[in-house]
């Protein structure tokens, strides 16, 4: 009996071992299949790579003795998205059901764009190659250096992230990807937690978190990000972005050819509301007007005689650049003073080409961008970081230029205490950096032209009431960007009226709200044509207007189209012009006669 018992215990415990061990091997196989599907796409896990910090490529021995240049073009990958369909698939727009589009405001409300549809849309979709036809056939070094791909992020919407990430794992090639590093600015949504961590555990193994304890900003987490990153190169880019076809060997090549080199991508533009892909133009030179407005300069004749090679650039536009790692360490990383965000952008690229550096745009190198519709995120330090900061910069490196910066607000830059500069201009001692004014005579050589130091008075400011109807004034109606203007009650002062009623006719030849960056913009020329409120370019086109003092009309364009309005629903709007119409009549607040009888060699150079 005691026999049997023991034969009976010792089959239970086998049986019980051998159930135990073929569960476990029929998981791993499992989990293993899943992984071998992701990270097939996503990247391998023994790929992985450990590399020297301050960019081992940089050291002996040389690279590139033979500048022999190769197609780094994943052809196998393009032609699998070309045959790719579904919702987004090829940079298409989307669209919602009636029952998705309920919870599309809601989403919006807390994202700034189109999160329900993000989230239909694949993580690895398929865009449209929308690259100059040149840069299809271009061959790059065959000995390019590594990439740690920086993506700090707050509170970021699931698919948006992850499809950052998705993109660049797949459309770059594996050997130069040693990791993407997305850097958590201490965000409060759940799911950005440990579903994050165990998503990108299991799917991305060149994904890397890091997590700041406290909400810091955006320049502190990118330095948070730099600091970990082990690559040769360093890659910013923003949390909802997704790299196109190829785009990173031509982000390396200017850096492998000189360390000191950095390098932006062109940025296209993500529709914050159906996800569509398109360019948003064919490139500009970045440059800054004296409020630190983010401005561009046009393309020089060299830089259009050769529209697949990088072209010089004054001043980034901010979230997406590729660096050494060596360079950037050089150059003290980010200034530490600086808070949150703003004025980073400038900060680094006056010091590159102050300390002995180049920066370029490459046009074969594109990655989208989604300008969010709107800001769901407020200010977290419930104070002005941003003056700080500008004046953290000017008073680094803009030398006898800072007090054009500061003149546009003298009593707030006076208010303002920038804190310890001396490790910065110790770096700025160290590296025996140029003045500024050789960074505007040398690199930002137009900008004055474009953007003076003082501003030249206005054709004319101030209120816009109508002849017609005299107790009606234009007016923002507090709208902002894309919004519509209309009409409202005059304010009493019409020569410094209040702000919403406070336009000026401009030196750029555009109508905008005095002391903003808003103009009037008109894209239709149908009848009734509505005038919007957007960021002034300076490009003239749908944003030229003229005032005729003896016919009192705005003329907007040159295809003698004028402005008009309703009394009786207080709208204004552009028709084809009307002399007999008083309701196209307008008399300003204050008009410089002089300036406007010089409308032909007065102000900027109209653009034929």
């Amino acid at each position: 009996m005691r026999r049997n018992l023991r034969t009976l215990v010792k089959y239970v415990f086998v049986s019980g071992g051998v159930l135990l061990f073929l569960t476990l091997i029929i998981r791993s196989f499992s989990v293993d299949s899943k992984a071998q599907s992701l990270n097939g796409l996503f990247g391998q896990a023994e790929s992985l790579l450990q590399h020297a910090r301050q960019g081992s490529f940089f050291n002996e021995p040389a690279k590139n003795v033979h500048q022999k240049r190769i197609d780094w073009h994943n052809y196998e990958l393009i032609h699998e998205e070309a045959k790719r369909v579904g919702i987004g698939e090829q940079g298409k727009a989307g669209h919602l059901s009636e029952k998705e589009a309920e919870m599309k405001d809601k989403l919006f409300k807390k994202n700034g764009f189109n999160a329900v549809l993000s989230d239909l849309i694949s993580l690895n979709r398929s865009l449209p190659d929308i690259r100059h036809r040149g840069c299809r056939k271009k061959q790059y070094l065959s000995e390019l250096p590594t990439v740690s791909v920086v993506v700090p992020f707050y509170n970021e919407h699931w698919s948006t992230l992850l499809r950052t990430a998705a993109s660049v794992l797949l459309r770059s090639p594996p050997e130069l990807i040693a990791e993407v590093i997305l850097v958590d600015d201490c965000s409060t949504k759940e799911f950005l937690k440990d579903q994050l961590d165990q998503f990108v555990a299991e799917n991305m193994p060149k994904v890397k978190i890091v997590r700041l304890p406290e909400r810091s900003g955006l320049i502190t987490a990118r330095l948070a990000g730099a600091k970990v990153a082990t690559a040769d190169v360093l890659i910013f880019l923003d949390s909802h972005t997704e790299a196109n076809v190829n785009w990173l060997p031509p982000l390396l090549e200017p850096i492998a050819e000189d360390y000191r080199t950095c390098v932006c991508p062109f940025i296209d533009v993500i529709d914050w509301d159906n996800f569509e892909y398109r360019a948003q133009d064919e490139g500009a030179r970045g440059a800054f007007d004296w409020k630190f407005f983010y401005k561009r300069l046009p393309l020089l004749p060299k830089d259009l005689q050769n529209p697949t090679e990088p072209f010089e650039s004054p001043v980034m536009a901010g979230g997406l650049f590729a660096i050494s790692a060596k360079f950037f360490w050089e150059l003290g990383g980010y200034d530490e003073g600086l808070d949150i965000w703003g004025g980073e952008q400038y900060e680094l690229s006056f010091k590159i080409w102050q300390c002995g550096g180049r920066m370029y745009d490459a046009p074969c190198s594109r990655v989208g961008h989604i300008y969010r519709g709107y800001a769901p995120f407020g200010n977290p330090r419930k104070k002005d970081f941003l003056t700080r900061n500008y004046k953290r910069v000017a008073e680094v490196w803009m030398d006898e230029y800072k007090e054009y910066l500061y003149m546009r607000d003298p009593k707030k830059y006076e208010n303002t205490d920038v804190g310890d500069i001396s490790k910065q201009l110790a770096i700025r001692e160290k590296l025996q950096c140029k003045p500024f004014k050789w960074f505007m005579t040398h690199v930002a050589f137009d900008l004055v032209e474009k953007y003076p130091p003082i501003e030249p008075p206005d054709f004319a400011n101030g209120a816009i009431q109508s002849v017609a109807h005299p107790a009606l004034c234009v007016d923002t109606l507090n709208n902002g960007e894309k919004g519509t203007i209309g009409l409202y009650s005059c304010a009493e002062d019409k020569k410094q009226p209040q702000s919403n009623q406070f336009f000026q006719l401009s030196w750029h030849r555009d109508l905008r709200i005095k002391f903003g960056e808003m103009c009037w913009d008109v894209s239709e020329s149908v009848p009734n044509a509505k005038i919007l409120l957007y960021h002034c370019h300076g490009g003239q086109g749908n944003q030229l207007w003229r005032y005729e003092p003896d016919s009192q009309m705005l003329k907007q364009g040159k295809n003698n189209r004028c402005l008009d309005m309703d009394p009786n629903t207080r709208a204004v709007f552009v028709n084809p012009c009307d002399g007999a119409n008083p309701r196209q009549k307008w008399r300003w607040g204050f008009v410089n006669t002089t300036s406007i009888d010089q409308w032909d060699t007065y102000g900027a150079k109209v653009i034929e």
